[in-house]
């Protein structure tokens, strides 16, 4: 169809989990839609079972990493845990400002990262057997890659808190319900009513979508400021911090 795009985040066998690797194609995939005129509207989906399983936190640590000392180890997994949190909050950030409109296919489960991400799409339609969850707190970690602002602009703060905050599952009806997604569909039908509101939308005047998009955006973020949690990288520190030292007082097993 003249006109879209289709990103398919592709690591089946993972979940589509999300790869630094992956997070530096999607930004350099924006930086190039910057000046194409021609794509107006995008689709964004996952392979496979998943629409996307989250940040990858099961990457195998650097050659050398398993005998390093313990304070090292723990330094490393601060650093790349900071390194996460801005590269996330960059690609977060690279989706939400396209100029294209964005329609999110929500094929599967979609996880931590993975909804931080839907919150930067302007529209999303789910299976009906998608799913979704937030599990940061449970791993000890703060939500970041600055998806709570979007998350409150979708929800507002009492869902927000009690999603984040409890880490419980919900469902593609339950997103519908709250707002957070546009259309619940059966699952088979999932790309092809996708791609029919995306011809919809090639209909019309394409300035017109442009402006109301950025319009929309800025207005969205006056109600809550991105700018309210630009120290996520300091969250994760603080959170690596306070888990370390719960290690260290937890009682120890008797011999």
């Amino acid at each position: 169809m003249p006109g879209l795009a289709t990103l398919t985040l592709n690591r089946p066998e993972k979940l589509n989990a999300i790869s630094p690797q992956m997070h530096r194609e999607i930004q350099d995939l924006c930086q190039s839609l910057k000046d194409d005129a021609e794509t107006r509207v995008i689709i964004v989906t996952g392979a496979g079972r998943a629409f996307s399983a989250g940040a990858d936190l099961g990457r195998r640590s650097p050659p050398g990493e398993e005998q390093a000392a313990p304070p090292l180890r723990a330094a490393r997994s601060t650093l790349e845990e900071r390194v996460s949190a801005s590269m996330g909050n960059r690609t977060s950030d690279a989706l939400e400002n396209l100029d294209q409109v964005t329609i999110a296919a929500i094929n599967g489960l979609a996880v931590g990262g993975a909804v931080a991400f839907l919150g930067c799409m302007d529209l999303r339609l789910a299976a009906e057997s998608a799913w979704f969850s937030i599990p940061e707190i449970d791993l000890d970690i703060p939500m970041t890659w600055n998806s709570l602002p979007r998350f409150m602009r979708e929800l507002g703060p009492a869902r927000t808190k009690e999603l984040v905050m409890t880490c419980d599952r919900f469902t593609a009806p339950q997103a519908l319900q709250w707002g957070f997604v546009n259309h619940v569909v059966p699952d088979s039908e999932l790309l092809d009513r996708s791609r029919a509101l995306a011809a919809k939308l090639l209909a019309k005047d394409p300035l017109s979508l442009a402006v109301t998009k950025s319009t929309t955006n800025a207005l969205a973020r006056l109600m809550v400021p991105a700018e309210a949690t630009q120290s996520d990288r300091e969250y994760l520190l603080l959170a690596r911090q306070l888990a370390d030292e719960r290690a260290r007082n937890a009682p120890k097993p008797a011999l």
